[in-house]
């Protein structure tokens, strides 16, 4: 019978990555069959309860302790279980005991050590994030909130207050950003440039953002808003500020603008502002059409295309070989730690006209069974896959799972992939990839693309190399490997239509 066990350390914080980290490595332990490193706040709490990993111990944690969770096989496991757990947790305040001790524990105290610092990076559970947020724009800070579970009508209040104080709050919930060729969280290293990129989708900003710079460009400043910027109860606080700030700026000749298609009316309300300045703009509302923009905008159905409209000349694909290939079955299986790429990839799909179900139940070979096409998108970024749970790009074995199922579905004919590099992400998503595919690929072929320059902590270079040796085919960009893997599963079909000619 299965034993929960949990354990909580007191006024103890660590960061989200870190914890989703060791929790990976704890549930990894023979005979877990469940684990959880996670702040005690009620969100947190509901996470693990949905879990089945809350014990009484747990529910009494108060929201500035760390809760450790964890389900077992029987008391031994989880009692050695809980042993690593502790060592793990020991381990970063010994590394770091001199370190944190000089550390300053506030913003305030952070600020008399930087007194020339405009922007604080907040990554708190999302209960305190607000309140941190607020506390950075009472000090004349702008603020890049990392943080996610913050109630919207928060945001919008937030977003305002800034605004009225002519400071800017990217978030919450914003993943990426480049400021003044800074990357912050989940960024890529890219040369400095003429180029600005505003973006509601992290991913967004990092795939326009590497092919800038693989193409010999740079960017000014990449801004991001925050997912939910330009829903209508914000309003595109944060987005249209950003447009104001980059209008301004000397250095930025063209501005580029990602996102998911926005709530008509704020939409109007941003071409309209756009409308009002001299410089050249590109709109990417990945997904949606028949927008009017203004004459000094172009659209742009994909991130690869934004790109192309912002260096002003097409970008050089390299053809990968198809005539080896003998693929098994008719579809195509996108697994993508991006959602914006996902999305992207579904817009390639749609363009040819075959319709692609996304976010399907994970593994769900099974589910696609009568699903439209039998092609499907699953982003495993997305909140339902990874509640309580590393984000793939931090931990790509949570990947694993659904690689494996498809792999096994008769009736996938082609794994198409997204390998996201960068700060904050995982040292060597490509070599963990190409050992969890290993040889179980019998007549099915994987396309993958790799976000990312060979300046990152992750050299794109060595990462794409690591997955040709692999066997997998990579394409120079995600729309790229969206269309090559349309190309694989109609090459039979073409072929069978020519041979019954």
């Amino acid at each position: 019978m299965s034993v929960i066990r949990n354990e909580v350390r007191r006024a103890t914080y660590l960061d989200s990555i870190v914890l989703m980290r060791m929790s990976r490595e704890i549930a990894a332990l023979a005979g877990v069959e469940e684990a959880g490193l996670i702040m005690g706040t009620p969100a947190n709490k509901e996470i693990l309860r949905d879990a089945g990993i809350l014990a009484r111990e747990g529910e009494q944690a108060e929201p500035g302790d760390l809760i450790l969770a964890l389900r077992a096989t029987d008391a031994a496991v989880a009692d050695a279980a809980l042993v690593e757990a502790r060592r793990l947790l020991d381990r970063p305040s010994a590394l770091g005991a001199a370190a944190a001790a000089d550390a300053p524990r506030t913003l305030r105290a952070g600020l008399r050590e930087l007194p020339e610092a405009n922007l604080a990076l907040i990554s708190v559970p999302g209960d305190f994030a607000v309140a941190e947020a607020r506390k950075a724009l009472d000090l004349g800070l702008n603020a890049m909130v990392f943080s996610d579970n913050v109630p919207l009508a928060d945001e919008a209040a937030l977003k305002r207050a800034a605004r009225e104080r002519g400071l800017m709050v990217m978030g919450p919930d914003c993943g990426t950003a480049i400021i003044a060729g800074v990357p912050l969280a989940f960024a890529n290293v890219v040369p400095r440039g003429d180029i600005g990129i505003i973006g509601a989708s992290g991913t967004g900003i990092q795939e326009i953002s590497c092919l800038i710079a693989r193409a010999g460009r740079g960017v000014s400043h990449a801004i991001g808003t925050g997912g939910r910027d330009l829903k209508a109860e914000v309003g595109a606080i944060t987005t249209l500020m950003a447009i104001d700030a980059l209008d301004a700026d000397a250095a930025t000749e063209h501005v580029v603008l990602v996102s998911k298609p926005p709530a008509v009316d704020v939409a109007r309300r941003v071409l309209d502002r756009i409308a009002r300045s001299a410089k050249p703009f590109t709109v990417c509302f990945i997904g949606a059409s028949g927008l009017a923009l203004p004459g000094n905008a172009r659209a742009a159905t994909t991130l690869k295309a934004a790109a192309e409209l912002a260096l002003g000349r097409p970008l050089a694909s390299r053809a990968a070989a198809l005539a080896p290939l003998r693929v098994r079955g008719p579809h195509v299986r996108g697994l993508f730690a991006g959602g914006t790429l996902c999305s992207e990839a579904q817009v390639v799909f749609a363009a040819a006209g075959l319709p692609v179900s996304s976010n399907v139940p994970v593994p769900g070979a099974e589910a696609l069974s009568d699903a439209a096409g039998g092609h499907a998108m699953i982003d495993l970024g997305d909140d339902q896959f990874t509640r309580g749970r590393p984000h793939p790009m931090i931990e790509p074995a949570v990947r694993d799972a659904p690689l494996a199922a498809a792999l096994a579905d008769p009736n996938v004919g082609v794994v198409l992939l997204d390998v996201v590099l960068g700060y904050g992400g995982h040292a060597d998503p490509a070599g963990h990839l190409a050992q969890a595919l290993g040889d179980r690929r019998d007549g099915v072929a994987v396309v993958a693309s790799v976000t990312g320059t060979d300046a990152d902590p992750q050299p794109r270079s060595e990462q794409v190399g690591k997955l040709e040796a692999a066997g997998v085919l990579v394409a120079d960009s995600n729309a790229d490997a969206a269309a090559l893997a349309l190309a694989v599963v109609e090459r039979p079909a073409r072929v069978r239509g020519a041979a019954a000619q």
